[in-house]
């Protein structure tokens, strides 16, 4: 059987980030040195309070099992993961669901930082600096709430249970509720939020893009039934003031974008941070790169593509492999593909670390496609290669790299926009000059004009697939366009590549560990934790669980 491997995170309680007041450098400072006392009336210390608050923002740098692997980018082929033990298979219960009931405890710190400060004495110009950024992270947490489990309990006061009792528990707010609050806290956040700031702060383009990225949820068909333009309209032109704000850009190279030295790059919008070298660092390249490299296990090889994401990618010619005159040969799949393939993904034949990786059978080679589950190699016959830097592929939870994982950056706006832009009013010059913005950078041709809406639709949604492929995006996408349901109760695919009288034969076939269920009638929401519910008995379940 293939080893179990730990699923590695960095809890929490390490993930104290703060940054000095100079420079974008990362400190960890033991919070029980500042006394309440003295918290607030020092801009030092009380910094030191909302950097711990940054550092609530999870990222999946730190484990073997992200969340991409929930959608149909992407696997994990290690027995037992929680990606496909659990959540493949519609196996999630209040009791066993990722609990982001947690997050309640960085809102709880967001509202105290802004009880304190509004009655310090602190410089009031810094005040409504600093409190714009606390109102952005408590926005941005109730954001991952609403967008996992629908409307959930507004809290926007320190709640004390000694002095107050059971008047803390309130029951949840309505899903359009949450929605309205996340959206006006990050329009008031940006009025007072700057267009750059240290790295790793909050500026005004987070702000709207949060604010654009909220009502671009909430127009979609998940909680937009009637399909009212309207939201539509709003999700444009929240995109638009983003794209107005023109201080953003994409970044020249589209896989070096996520490396350390590039941090806070052109495109980049809002990030979470790393500290290579500390218990603080990126551990990406040890848990989800290529595994073996000239026989050696070099990474655990969490993410896994699948065949449906490689067939996603286009042809050199900007045309899908679907499409009979792109030129694709199922025996030659990987040759004149686009840019975005051999920037992201590691095949058979494909050169990593200097070495030509080999996902061929009966050759003797380590990465041979894993269909019997026996070790780290992939299940489907691929690997991770964006995001992935080959200087810090060191084994295991290695914490070498200081690479930021990219919350938002312009790509996903110029996305946004042309989705949002599409819905409300179909095909116009603005939606193509979006997308083609995006496709040039990867040398592909500019889109076809004369599309119909619904061929403009397909064209934006596949575009967004491939470029924002293993980001954390494409859960929420297959959620909130209600796809889920198709795709996600579908097998993943592997490639199975053999010699056959010394010719090279591909085969496209069931991935091991690669069955998915999808429960439409409840799975659309995650469960509310149970302990949660026995905790506030005004707590409703989601429907189903």
């Amino acid at each position: 059987m293939k080893k179990k491997i730990t699923h590695y995170i960095i809890p929490s309680i390490l993930m104290m980030i703060f940054y000095t007041s100079c420079n974008s450098f990362l400190e960890v400072t033991p919070t029980d040195q500042v006394s309440d006392a003295t918290l607030w009336v020092d801009k030092e210390n009380a910094d030191l309070f909302l950097n711990n608050i940054y550092a609530s923002i999870n990222g999946p740098f730190s484990t073997f099992d992200p969340e991409e692997n929930w959608s149909d980018n992407a696997m994990n082929g290690v027995n037992g993961q929680f990606s496909h033990a659990v959540y493949a298979i519609s196996a999630y219960t209040p009791d066993n669901s990722v609990n982001r009931w947690g997050y309640y405890g960085a809102i709880r710190k967001s509202n105290l930082f802004l009880e304190r400060i509004d009655q310090s004495n602190l410089d009031p110009a810094w005040k409504r600096l600093r409190s714009a950024e606390a109102r952005f992270l408590r926005a941005y947490f109730y954001s991952i709430l609403w967008t996992s489990h629908g409307g959930v309990p507004i809290v926007t006061k320190v709640l004390n249970q000694n002095a107050q009792g059971d008047a803390i528990f309130q029951a949840r707010n309505t899903s359009e509720e949450t929605f309205n609050f996340i959206a006006s806290e990050c329009e008031a956040a940006a009025q007072d939020l700057p267009l750059s700031a240290e790295l790793g702060r909050v500026t005004k383009g987070a702000a709207l893009t949060l604010k654009a990225w909220a009502e671009l949820f909430w127009a979609s068909p998940l909680n937009n039934s009637n399909n009212d333009k309207e939201r539509w309209k709003k999700a444009a032109q929240s995109y638009k003031q983003v794209m107005d704000l023109k201080i953003y850009s994409l970044f020249p190279d589209y896989n070096e974008q996520f490396f350390e030295k590039n941090n806070g790059n052109s495109e980049s919008i809002f990030q979470k941070r790393y500290l290579g070298g500390t218990n603080l660092g990126s551990s990406k390249e040890g848990l989800q790169g290529p595994a073996f490299v000239n026989g050696a296990l070099r990474s655990y090889g969490g993410v896994n593509p699948t065949q449906e994401m490689v067939d996603s990618y286009f042809m050199k010619n900007g045309l899908p492999i679907s499409d009979p005159n792109s030129g694709y040969d199922p025996q030659q799949p990987f040759a004149n593909r686009e840019k975005r393939f051999y920037q992201s993904i590691v095949y058979d034949g494909a050169t990593w670390l200097g070495s030509v990786m080999v996902m061929k059978q009966g050759v003797g080679s380590k990465n041979a496609t894993d269909i019997n589950n026996v070790n780290e190699a992939s299940n489907t016959g691929y690997y991770l290669r964006k995001g992935i830097n080959p200087d810090f592929t060191v084994l295991g939870p290695n914490q070498l790299s200081s690479a930021s994982f990219t919350i938002f950056r312009y790509a996903e706006v110029l996305l946004g926009y042309a989705e949002a832009l599409n819905e409300q009013q179909g095909p116009s010059p603005e939606i193509y000059d979006a997308i083609d913005q995006i496709r040039l950078r990867s040398d592909l041709p500019k889109l076809a004009k004369n599309k119909s809406q619904a061929e403009l639709r397909t064209a934006i949604l596949q575009e967004r697939r491939i470029e924002l492929a293993f980001e954390e995006k494409r859960w929420l996408d297959l959620i909130r366009l209600k796809e889920a349901e198709i795709l996600l109760n579908k097998d993943s695919h592997a490639m199975l590549i053999e010699d056959k009288n010394g010719k090279t034969v591909y085969t496209v076939i069931n991935a091991v560990n690669g069955i998915r269920k999808f429960d439409n009638s409840k799975n659309y929401l995650l469960p509310i934790p149970q302990s949660a519910i026995d905790q506030n008995a005004k707590l409703k379940q989601n429907p189903n669980y």
